[in-house]
């Protein structure tokens, strides 16, 4: 007998706690022999209060991803926030390994790195996915817009067409991190095993200086298109409260940076020198020490900050018949990523050889959940996600086979209410119940 909606919602939480406490029952002790084991020392202690840290955080993080996939009632929407909400416990816990086993810091860093980048990505599919769904005529509705020109420090640069031409572009360098960070990862992961790479040294003759100025331009880069895309449909983002979800990211992404940034430029001026470096080998060792137990204690914060501009609460509906193992399995689909990954490359080579595509949204097309964040309009997976069975709810139906119904391409109830309103409020459907797909057809000229 399948576990229907109806049962799994009242059962699934009470179990995550127990499981939870009980693994609380085992690492604790488990902690406190280690430190009675050895004799307790600097390093030692900073790992064990990073563990505090630790296991206070990922309970947050995994409750509110937990309550999602409880509530997973608009897929094209809350899986990119499933994605992002698994940001805090992954650096969180990479952090404290990395602390405790410093040998192996720049492997595990290495997960850490390229989920960055990965949760970057998926916020600005969170934002074009919500204006995909309320606004079918986007690029219309943006060439009627205002031009909107460079922000500093590119005000000199002549200012992106309105329109298709500005949305392909923010999307194509916010898209550009996320291929630029796990390349230069991997490059460092070279570079490491043939001595070279010499993390948190900044000199002209080891790899990791250059790495880190290679990936500080594509990330700023990254981040400014984020900014421009809001600054010119600021009003269409509003009742999302965009801000707020947009500063969780940038600060988490950005504080993690500039930190290990200003950690390693108090090496290069001797403030953290060979001198005292407690229980590390040495100081660069101290450095990245350093750097993993200040994530740990910050993760904390950002768990919580997460919970509140992430919240679930938009997404409650009545419970409905479904199997409690469909969102689960969609959590881990990652079919869009595919798609934007292949149509970039297809995009890149028609540029390549002179024959850039005219069109990358089209004004009338049927969007789903995995609407390519680079695609056009008429795409052949369409007609596969068209050909499946129709789903009431447009709920997960295999990998890569959720379907989008015009009920599920409304934006959740309460969405749009403010922080003031206590009871939340349906959205009108993003798409008329008759819109229909015309098909293409070829115009010939008579003489």
């Amino acid at each position: 007998m399948p576990c229907t909606c109806g049962n799994w919602r009242r059962w699934i939480r009470p179990l995550v706690v127990v499981l939870y406490i009980l693994g609380l029952l085992v690492v604790l002790p488990l902690c406190v022999w280690e430190l009675q084991k050895s004799e307790v020392g600097t390093h030692t202690k900073a790992w064990f209060i990073a563990g505090i840290f630790v296991f206070m955080t990922i309970p947050i993080s995994l409750w509110g991803i937990l309550q999602h996939l409880v509530n997973y009632t608009q897929p094209e929407l809350q899986k990119p926030i499933i994605r992002i909400l698994w940001m805090v416990p992954i650096y969180s816990l990479d952090s404290w390994i990395a602390l405790k086993y410093p040998n192996i810091a720049i492997y595990v860093d290495t997960c850490r790195e390229c989920y960055e980048a990965y949760v970057i990505y998926n916020f600005m599919i969170f934002l074009q996915n919500y204006l995909s769904n309320q606004y079918p005529s986007l690029v219309l509705m943006l060439e009627a817009k205002e031009q909107q020109r460079h922000l500093p420090p590119l005000c000199c640069c002549p200012s992106w067409p309105m329109g298709e031409v500005l949305l392909f572009r923010c999307k194509l360098g916010v898209l550009q991190y996320t291929v630029v960070r796990p390349f230069t990862t991997i490059i460092a992961l070279i570079c490491e095993l043939c001595g070279v790479y010499d993390e948190g040294n900044f000199s002209s003759k080891n790899a990791w200086t250059y790495l880190v100025i290679f990936n500080n331009l594509s990330q700023l880069f990254a981040m400014y298109c984020l900014v421009l895309f809001y600054k010119v449909l600021r009003e269409e983002l509003n009742p999302i409260h965009p801000v707020g979800k947009f500063l969780c990211v940038k600060l988490v992404v950005f504080v993690s940076f500039w930190q290990a940034v200003f950690i390693a430029f108090l090496v290069k001026v001797g403030i953290i020198s060979d001198s005292h470096t407690w229980d590390w080998d040495s100081v660069e060792a101290v450095a990245t020490g350093l750097q993993d137990f200040v994530i740990c204690v910050e993760m904390f914060l950002a768990a919580i900050a997460h919970h509140y501009s992430f919240t679930y609460k938009p997404y409650v509906q009545e419970a409905e018949e479904g199997s409690c193992f469909d969102s689960f399995l969609a959590m881990w689909d990652v079919s869009d990523i595919r798609a934007d990954i292949s149509e970039q490359v297809r995009n890149v080579g028609r540029t390549v050889l002179g024959r850039p595509r005219k069109m990358y949204f089209a004004e009338e097309q049927e969007h789903n959940e995995h609407t390519s964040l680079l695609s056009g309009g008429a795409q052949e997976p369409a007609t596969d996600v068209s050909s499946m069975p129709p789903s009431p709810t447009g709920r997960y139906q295999g990998l890569g086979q959720t379907t989008m119904t015009p009920h599920s391409l409304s934006a959740p109830a309460g969405l749009f209410s403010s922080a003031s309103d206590t009871q939340y409020e349906d959205f009108p459907n993003a798409l008329p119940q008759d819109t229909k797909e015309l098909p293409d057809q070829d115009i010939h000229t008579e003489s």
